[in-house]
């Protein structure tokens, strides 16, 4: 049997007001999952451990069956990973956002949804004015992109701006770790240091692309501008086993995904990277490209991992039409053909659907709270669960469970 992971990042919610006391998932039009989880078998997933932000790499990596506290180096790696760069011993990787800072606050954690093309020009700028022996920018995709400290240390408390819009930024600024601000580790900084540079960097890139060309273009046309770095998510090489080494059933495997940690998590995790064309990781990504993406991949591999960012990007802008939009899209261009093909192959495959964390639009960040699941193949005997939201999948037959234990079922098919 093969296997497909279908995730809506950020897609699950609390009840809201507006929607008449609903979830936006119970408030959606969704025929295709509740489909999936009417003939299928549905629980509800904790998928963050304790001790852990409720990140999406954390969220990601634990749901592919991983013991963060034994993998878990930060975003930065796994954004290394995706875009090619190989890390060496002595580097510390850091998620690097082109963010926006006005009247003293972060206004969001995107530069207002910076384009690629726009993204590389602004990265390649700080490289040549701030980068060095020491520090390195690595252009990723839109507003991610990476930064490399020789030498830095990884203990340090960075921020992570979607948590935080509104907020005066300065207060924000990285610290070392209470404690350890003058650990030292062969070859590499103190983390009182590392946090000075990254600091410094924070402050110069400020001045750099407040007035940079690019930006008074964006200013000028009402856009907001990709004013500053933010450095978060800082770690060394993670050492992960493949999926391969711990299921047998993977012989082989792939991802798709618009963003590039998850594409590092695949990348550490043994599967191939596929990116299509026009995945944005917004409302208006490739959702068609991406599903034949998945299918075309389904025939020629054992296991998918297909990574929908869109939910997220919503919730965090606050956005609730927009969140609505993008779980109907999921449903309509994603789930539904993709059920539809796959119930006629001959090789059955088993779909597992769930978002990796709730990112609710009246809070704007994520939260370490369970979310919903369903497995389903052709033929499975399906338990009583009738539609795909929060509530109703906690009723499933597989009722709560924790982090590695959803790859361990998801495995027995």
């Amino acid at each position: 049997m093969k296997h497909l992971i279908i995730l809506g990042d950020g897609m699950a919610d609390h009840p809201v007001e507006r929607l008449g006391g609903k979830t936006l998932l119970q408030y959606a039009s969704t025929p295709a999952m509740d489909q999936l989880a009417r003939e299928g078998r549905c629980g509800i997933l904790t998928t963050i451990p304790e001790g852990f932000e409720p990140g999406s790499e954390v969220a990601n990596t634990a749901i592919l069956g991983y013991d963060l506290s034994q993998v878990y180096e930060g975003r930065g790696p796994l954004e290394a990973a995706s875009i090619g760069y190989e890390m060496e011993p002595d580097d510390l990787a850091l998620r690097c956002n082109l963010i926006t800072l006005e009247d003293r606050k972060i206004l969001n954690h995107h530069g207002g949804h910076l384009g690629t093309e726009d993204g590389h020009v602004l990265i390649h700028q700080l490289q040549e004015e701030l980068g060095s022996d020491v520090v390195k920018f690595l252009p990723g995709i839109q507003y991610r992109h990476l930064l490399i400290i020789k030498g830095g240390s990884k203990y340090i408390e960075c921020t992570a701006p979607h948590d935080h819009p509104g907020e005066p930024w300065r207060e924000r600024l990285v610290k070392p770790i209470e404690g350890m601000e003058d650990f030292h580790e062969d070859q590499r900084m103190t983390p009182r240091e590392t946090a000075d540079l990254l600091n410094y960097l924070i402050e110069r890139s400020h001045t750099i692309l407040e007035n940079y060309p690019l930006n008074l273009s964006r200013k000028a046309h009402g856009k907001p501008m990709a004013n500053s770095i933010w450095p978060w998510g800082g770690g060394y090489r993670p050492h992960m086993l493949t999926l391969e080494d711990q299921y047998p059933q993977v012989k082989s495997g792939a991802v798709i995904s618009a963003v590039d940690l998850i594409r590092g998590i695949g990348h550490y995790a043994g599967l191939d990277i596929i990116k299509v064309p026009g995945a944005t990781g917004l409302y208006n990504t490739n959702y068609d490209g991406k599903c034949r993406a998945a299918i075309e991949a389904l025939k020629k591999t054992d296991f998918v991992f297909l990574h929908i960012e869109a939910s997220d990007e919503a919730g965090h802008d606050g956005d609730l039409d927009l969140k609505l939009r993008t779980i109907e899209s999921l449903d309509q261009h994603i789930v539904e053909p993709i059920l539809w093909e796959v119930a006629r192959w001959d090789e059955p495959v088993c779909v597992a659907l769930l978002p990796d964390h709730p990112t609710p639009v009246e809070l704007r960040t994520h939260v370490a709270e369970p979310v919903p699941f369903a497995f389903w193949y052709k033929g499975m005997e399906p338990d009583s669960v009738q539609t795909f939201d929060e509530e109703a999948c906690a009723k499933g037959a597989y009722g709560h469970l924790y982090l590695s234990q959803f790859m361990y079922e998801f495995m027995k098919y």
